[in-house]
């Protein structure tokens, strides 16, 4: 989300503090006091509702590495997990994303409203968000600025959530529970073992599109690295409502 001035403080607010070198290794996440205290707020809630999503996904818990895959077209974020590293990765629950402006295609520069799309990190966790509470995206990530010097463009934009509520302006907003237990995994974990994905439509079923002529002539390039980055994920059985087993 291109966020308001109090958005911006509430992030400045929860800055990286030292830590041993040993916790920065591992886990990638800065314990400060604001982040410790909201942890404490949520955790014992949040916790409870994830142990029973891995039970019911029959996945290890706790996990080492979490992946998030975000489908826009779906409106989902994906959750995987797995206990060990190059071992297989195991769905686990299908967030609903509640609302996300803009539509398929990257986000391109400030104030386009557009949720990026790519390959991502989460690059913090801000205990302070007017949102509840929200994990950064690392947009623009190498590739974006790449793309960008080659068009001439600037100003990207950024400061891109995952968050809690239902609103949203370039972001992805998921509802308080869910960001909830995104925020409490994504701390356990630690950020350097947390994959992103971001596509506008799930590329294990459907074929990447031919680009239109307002799109840029490089969709093609990342699109191919979004569908690659999925295949390590088995897309879960798809969704079948009461309305469509009766045709309607």
């Amino acid at each position: 989300m291109d966020v308001k001035p109090e958005e911006r403080e509430a992030q400045s607010a929860e800055k990286p503090v030292r830590s041993t070198p040993q916790t920065q290794r591992s886990r990638g996440v800065y314990r400060s006091p604001a982040l410790e205290k909201r942890l404490a707020e949520i955790s014992p809630g949040a916790t409870a509702r994830l142990w029973k999503k891995f039970s019911s996904a029959k996945a290890a818990w706790p996990p080492a590495e979490i992946a998030l895959v975000a489908i826009k077209d779906e409106k989902v974020i994906e959750l995987y997990a797995r206990k060990e590293e190059n071992t297989e990765w195991q769905f686990v629950h299908r967030y609903p994303v509640l609302a996300a402006s803009g539509g398929p295609g990257p986000k391109l520069r400030q104030g386009d409203k557009q949720v990026p799309e790519g390959v991502y990190r989460i690059s913090l966790l801000n205990p302070n968000s007017r949102y509840h509470v929200s994990l950064r995206v690392n947009y623009p990530n190498e590739f974006d600025r790449e793309k960008a010097k080659e068009d001439g463009r600037t100003n990207l934009g950024g400061d891109i959530m995952i968050h809690g509520k239902d609103k949203s302006a370039g972001c992805l907003a998921v509802g308080d529970e869910a960001a909830e237990e995104l925020f409490v995994l994504a701390a356990h974990v630690g950020l350097d073992n947390i994959k992103l994905i971001i596509a506008p439509t799930d590329f294990r079923r459907r074929g990447i599109p031919p680009v239109a002529p307002h799109q840029p002539k490089w969709l093609p390039e990342l699109y191919t690295q979004v569908a690659e980055a999925m295949t390590e994920f088995k897309a879960p059985p798809p969704r079948i409502s009461l309305l469509s087993l009766f045709g309607i």
